[in-house]
């Protein structure tokens, strides 16, 4: 019965052999309008969430993400695996069964030759070591699930910079397509002027060269597009093809938060508050002092009781037996030291850390206030240029000016265009790069409102839970 029992509770081998062409061909298969993926949203985010959404923004883009990413499932294996450690840290030792027969040579007439003896030893720990191993473990378990949160962090980071370098980048090309068809007309104008001439040929071989210049920058955006929605797509987690012909949208992209409005005292409380990596390491630093709690606690030895007894000759023999280490040798003082000097690592590393973040905040702040004002810089000049652009476009009209004046206001409008959107990346950078110094949305898009992401998606049903 005890061995049917004991078979029953054992766990038995299953195997999962992994198929990399299986793997390859789900990688692909990866859509945003998957059905099992749409399960997993309306799970996440409520019922009453529609999905797919119709312009995919960050939040939208941040539960797929959250839901593909393989950096996210191999956190949670560490999670699963931290967890099987504070079971192993709580199991108690086990007492072993001891049978020693014996056989007498010289036993009397009619008694069994065969003595038997039975005896258990049962370990009994003390000094409260098993609280302490289960302790260790619990941090160390809490550190793997803010590391999992830390990925989560990490994973919304770079989709972040992916999805406002794409969307930059569609952008950008839309300017310079205007720059060239603006240049474009400029070169015709002087061609004709210098058919008649009016103009001298310096002119127009210096006109067709800017025009050269804006069609070679504009190749150049097209393939910058095509390069940053691949960026995107493996940001997200599926094929660069799942992302044709889908709407992407953020529509506080080119009107980044007043540097005003972020203010260092609120970053740096931000930043000692909300980093993940200080909490895994003040998490570290608990479990530095639950190991050196375990090993000064060795210094006590355990206590072994065996009871048993003989059968001897057709007679029963009780017995009770104790052991103890004795520590007589040594007294466990190399753990102890060596358990004091990983404390002192992990309390010099919470320090290190925290120097650090206090380092990336302001160096973080002053980049991000630095590229906000070149923004408000080139929202100025593009207002100006603007104006002078409708301008020329009245006078156009009135007979004041020429089409050649006309031309050259649109190409200076476009070129500041393009700068602007130059000024609006770097603030964006910079402002992700804030963001990332506090782990906290500082810009007030709701691409943070995440899933638990301690729940691995089970989009499919299967136990991989992989859509």
């Amino acid at each position: 019965m005890l061995a049917v029992s004991f078979s029953i509770a054992c766990v038995h081998y299953e195997p999962r052999p992994v198929d990399p062409v299986r793997i390859e061909s789900e990688l692909r298969a990866r859509a945003l309008d998957d059905e099992g993926l749409r399960r997993y949203a309306l799970q996440v985010r409520g019922s009453a969430a529609s999905w797919p959404p119709s312009v995919w923004d960050l939040s939208a883009l941040t539960v797929v993400a959250i839901c593909y990413r393989a950096d996210l499932e191999v956190a949670r294996a560490g999670v699963e695996a931290a967890d099987a450690q504070v079971e192993t840290a709580g199991a108690r030792p086990n007492p072993v069964l001891s049978f020693a027969p014996q056989y007498t040579t010289n036993a009397d007439i009619g008694t069994s030759p065969w003595t038997l003896g039975f005896s258990l030893d049962v370990p009994i720990e003390t000094a409260g070591k098993r609280g302490h191993r289960i302790d260790r473990a619990q941090h160390l378990g809490e550190g793997a699930r803010l590391t999992l949160a830390e990925t989560a962090w990490r994973v919304r980071a770079s989709l972040r910079g992916a999805l406002a370098e794409h969307l930059l980048a569609a952008q950008v090309l839309n300017a310079l397509r205007a720059e060239e068809m603006a240049r474009n007309r400029a070169a015709v104008l002087i061609e004709r002027r210098l058919a008649m001439g009016e103009v001298s040929r310096p002119d127009l071989d210096g006109a067709r060269a800017e025009l050269a210049s804006a069609s070679l920058a504009l190749r150049a955006a097209e393939g910058r597009v095509g390069e940053t929605r691949a960026a995107l797509a493996a940001a997200i987690g599926i094929p660069d093809s799942a992302l044709e012909g889908t709407a992407l949208g953020w529509p506080e992209l080119e009107t980044p938060p007043d540097a005003d409005a972020i203010t260092a005292a609120a970053v740096h409380e931000a930043g000692f508050v909300n980093r993940l990596d200080l909490r895994r390491a003040l998490e570290e630093y608990a479990a530095a002092e639950s190991l050196l709690w375990l090993e000064i606690a060795k210094q006590y030895p355990d206590v072994h009781l065996a009871p048993g007894f003989d059968f001897d000759q057709g007679e029963y023999q009780p017995g009770l037996g104790l052991s103890v280490e004795l520590p007589l040798l040594n007294q466990n003082q190399g753990p102890i030291a060596e358990a004091e000097a990983g404390r002192r690592d992990a309390r010099a590393r919470v320090r290190a850390l925290a120097a650090r973040i206090l380092a990336e905040t302001d160096a973080a702040l002053a980049r991000y206030r630095a590229a906000r004002g070149e923004v408000a810089e080139a929202d100025r000049l593009v207002s100006a240029l603007a104006a002078q652009a409708a301008a020329a476009r009245r006078a156009f009209d009135l007979g004041a000016t020429d089409r050649l004046a006309l031309a050259g206001s649109e190409v200076q409008l476009a070129v500041a265009r393009r700068a602007r959107l130059a000024a609006v990346g770097r603030a964006q950078a910079a402002l992700g790069a804030l963001e990332d110094a506090v782990q906290r949305p500082l810009a007030g898009e709701s691409g943070w409102d995440h899933p638990d992401v301690a729940t691995p998606p089970r989009t499919d049903g299967s136990e991989e839970g992989l859509p």
